[in-house]
């Protein structure tokens, strides 16, 4: 276009007006190629980045817990120690404080916030030389894809794919998603992740506990936990967190007064108080693994699960009581095996004793070494300096242990148990300070367990002598033989098949096929003897193993293996005549659950560890009972008013009629009353069980119940071998289940077992099952449980179960080579 030759143009402000048209094209340019620029690296860098939308269904690894019966805490299992708090929850002041600290225009950038980005830069520069740390530009949104998505790597890369992420997820979640994220997932120390675990650990406080002051604190810990821990480094946490305080008046956050408050207020850190926790080591254990089988372990260690258990804290204390004084009692009546080293010097024996490796001990005993032994006892040296006696009547006990489990003669005097330099366990004596007695760890093992026989609910289980030593659970995974204990079972077969409590069997010598090319077998009792024709009821207390194979022999083994699979004892019982004695495997749950379906009129019941699971959110995702109760939700003030008690319907199985069982009942209360389990009676309680051992006494047993309450007890060496000539179930398991027994009914009033329909109580001599003689002693007499339509006199002798010469079985031919055996024992 042609200038105007009428305009009159000033030659100076052409060049100046060439210089800006030549900028504004510069400036263009640069910023097309800044465009063009930005656009390579938002394509360059979006390929590969992580799905940012994952945050949505994001939940954090937090704390499964088990809880017992009572609420109590009994384990935790988790990968971190995290507790999750919806932001809904999260106070407003410690928001603000970490908004305040970390982020305080969050609310209003779109990830990103330039104007932090280019204080912090001048504030670097201005601080370079004064030894201040760096301080950061990124956004509380970008420390989230740090944490979730990216790794903490310091370089351009990550900031541009953080700076990348930031802004695209401030677009698709809502602010306070972002900060629920951040709060829940930030690292602050001690272990702690996330803020609700942090105000435990520092304050021992739940999140709405916690003052201006100590929310600071905690917004002052992001950036370096470790730097600013008050234990180590108080006065840089001190004025980090009195920063923070500014930084949240200068926001309005709080006031000038409420700040200095804050700040003149030391920072205490108060630990944090150790939870009652129950202690159950084999049943936690247990219901871990159930846990596990149904979920898996990232749902375990990072679900957030919480486990409702079965457990009786106050009943596994027991009965882990009871198993540890069974079992220590049995093997010092065996002797003394020794100590567990021996120093080459009693000098410098301190340090010798800090230098040793030390065994587990059970709880409350210690390591000690023998200084000197003298005339009444022995002086001890303990690793803190400290020392001791143990005077001679408390290793009196320690005669020398010998193979088989004999032992040598009675100590006399200190010397013959201990020499200086011997290392040894001790136990304090109450009652007396500084002075301790001689203890070793058991070498024989062994198992309770007690069951709710009206649910299956399993109260205790205290698997063995010690957890941390091994894990094996001998109440699940010890598979036993459990000899007599299983003849019980034989005995309710005949019951069922029309035999009475006072029925006769033959109890003299028998012989029986094995099966081709093998040698006859012939059972023995325990004590050799037989008594001839012989009531049920005195076979089953006394224990009687030829009685229990001919009445098997009556009954047919196909009808024993029924019975068997039907109680859930065994799934596959040999059809052989010693399995009649307990010579095949099983475990002591499976065996103390069969009991209980006696005791609580023959219903099925499943033994279980796990009531309820719930997941984080609070949701029932499992529950055990799982019965419809039309009637237990209360919708109207008439109906809380007036409320009618629900009837849940009973959805167990008959197992064995009520009538059969209630009569093995009878004869187990028996046993206690007057047979191999009569110590018991000494309770005063209404008891009934049943003790067993097997062959060369390798296992001992003892299952019994009160009305309401079932408690297996089992001991054995792990690797079996004989517990001693002279042991026996009464003699090794049936104390433990006394002691249990004895504190778990104390100031508790006797029921006695009850009685259902279809059974009369008739007078017999309990010799004999038949009608009282005239004469007959009062102390013979008691009251029988028979069927309906049967009685002392209907039970006549069955000649099936007698021999065909008169009552007596001759004598084995010496060719026939006879197998004895016992089988099921005592």
């Amino acid at each position: 276009m042609a200038l105007d030759p009428s305009v009159r143009w000033d030659d100076e402000r052409v060049p100046m007006l060439r210089f800006l048209g030549n900028m504004l094209v510069f400036m263009m340019t640069i910023a097309m190629i800044g465009a063009a620029a930005g656009i390579y690296i938002m394509y360059s860098y979006s390929r590969d980045l992580p799905d940012y939308k994952q945050l949505a269904q994001y939940e954090p690894a937090t704390v499964t817990r088990l809880y017992a019966g009572d609420g109590r805490l009994l384990a935790e299992y988790a990968t971190q120690k995290r507790v999750f708090v919806p932001i809904s929850a999260i106070p407003r002041r410690l928001r603000n404080a970490f908004l305040a600290a970390e982020d305080q225009d969050f609310y209003s950038h779109p990830g990103i916030d330039i104007k932090s980005i280019f204080r912090a830069a001048l504030t670097n520069a201005i601080n370079i030389g004064t030894g201040h740390s760096l301080v950061g530009g990124s956004t509380i949104t970008q420390q989230v894809v740090k944490n979730f998505l990216l790794t903490s790597e310091r370089s351009l890369d990550r900031k541009i794919k953080e700076a990348i992420l930031a802004f695209r997820i401030s677009n698709a979640f809502s602010k306070d998603r972002i900060l629920e994220l951040y709060l829940n997932e930030i690292y602050l120390g001690l272990g702690s992740y996330g803020v609700a675990a942090a105000a435990l650990n520092y304050f021992d406080k739940s999140i709405d506990e916690l003052t201006i002051e100590e929310a600071a604190f905690l917004a002052a810990l992001p950036k370096a936990p470790a730097h600013y821990d008050p234990r180590t480094r108080y006065e840089a946490a001190k004025e980090r967190r009195d920063w923070v305080i500014s930084r949240m008046v200068e926001d309005g956050y709080v006031t000038a007064e409420e700040a200095k408050k804050a700040q003149e207020t030391p920072i205490t850190i108060r630990d944090h108080d150790e939870t009652e926790m129950a202690q159950a080591a084999f049943f936690a254990e247990e219901a871990r693994r159930e846990i596990v089988a149904r979920y898996g372990s990232k749902t375990l260690y990072e679900g957030g699960l919480a486990v409702r258990t079965t457990l009786d804290p106050q009943l596994q204390r027991i009965c882990k009581t009871a198993l540890n004084n069974g079992l220590q009692t049995y093997d010092r009546r065996h002797g003394w095996r020794g100590p567990v080293t021996r120093l080459p010097s009693v000098n410098g024996w301190r340090e010798q004793l800090q230098a040793l490796t030390k065994p587990v001990l059970l709880p409350g005993w210690q390591l000690a070494v023998v200084t000197s032994v003298q005339g009444s006892g022995v002086q001890l040296g303990f690793e803190d300096g400290s020392t001791g006696t143990i005077p001679f009547e408390e290793m009196s006990w320690a005669r020398k242990w010998l193979p088989d489990q004999r032992y040598g003669a009675i100590p006399s005097k200190p010397s013959d148990v201990l020499d200086a330099g011997d290392v040894v366990m001790v136990e304090p004596v109450k009652e007396v300070k500084n002075r301790y007695a001689l203890r070793q760890m058991p070498n024989v093992n062994g198992a309770v367990v007690a069951l709710d026989p009206h649910t299956g609910r399993i109260l205790a289980m205290v698997g063995g002598l010690s957890f941390e030593n091994t894990e094996f659970n001998r109440v699940t995974q010890a598979r036993r033989q459990p000899g007599s204990a299983f003849k019980p079972f034989i005995y309710l077969a005949a019951l069922e098949n029309g035999f009475t409590p006072s029925s006769i069997v033959l109890d003299a010598p028998i012989e029986l096929p094995q099966g081709p090319g093998l040698p006859m077998w012939r059972p023995q009792n325990y004590h050799d003897d037989f008594l001839g024709p012989t009531s049920l009821r005195v076979g089953l207390e006394k224990s009687r193993n030829v009685m229990t194979v001919r009445l098997a022999q009556k009954m047919g083994l196909p009808k024993i293996q029924e019975v068997a699979t039907r109680f859930g004892i065994y799934d596959d019982l040999p059809q052989n005549f010693s399995a009649v004695l307990g010579a095949k495997e099983t475990t002591l749950l499976r065996l103390t659950t069969s009991y209980a379906m006696l005791v609580n009129s023959g219903k099925r019941v499943y033994p279980y560890l796990i009531e309820r699971i719930q997941d984080r959110n609070g949701k029932t995702i499992y529950k055990w009972d799982r019965r419809v109760c039309a009637g237990c939700q209360i919708d109207s003030d008439a109906a809380l008013r007036d409320p009618v008690v629900p009837v849940l319907p009973d959805m167990r199985a008959q197992v064995t009629d009520p009538q059969s069982a209630y009569q093995m009942v009878s004869l187990l209360e028996g046993v206690v009353q007057r047979g191999t389990g009569k110590e018991a009676s000494k309770l005063g309680y209404p008891l009934a069980g049943k003790t067993g051992t097997t062959n060369n006494s390798y296992d001992t047993w003892f299952i019994g119940f009160t009305p309401d309450l079932v408690v297996g007890t089992m001991v054995g060496f792990d690797q079996p071998k004989t517990m001693g000539a002279k042991e026996t179930g009464a003699s090794v398991a049936l104390p433990i289940f006394i002691e249990t027994m004895r504190e778990a009914l104390k100031d508790r009033p006797a029921f006695p077992f009850r009685i259902p329909d279809g059974i009369q109580l008739m007078k017999v001599d309990a010799g004999t099952g038949r009608p009282p003689a005239l004469g007959t002693k009062p102390d013979r007499i008691i009251f029988e449980a028979f069927k309906e339509g049967t009685g002392p006199d209907s039970t006549p002798f069955d000649p099936i179960l007698l021999p065909e010469s008169g009552g007596i079985t001759p004598p084995p031919s010496p060719d026939a080579a006879p197998t004895v055996g016992t089988g099921g024992l005592y």
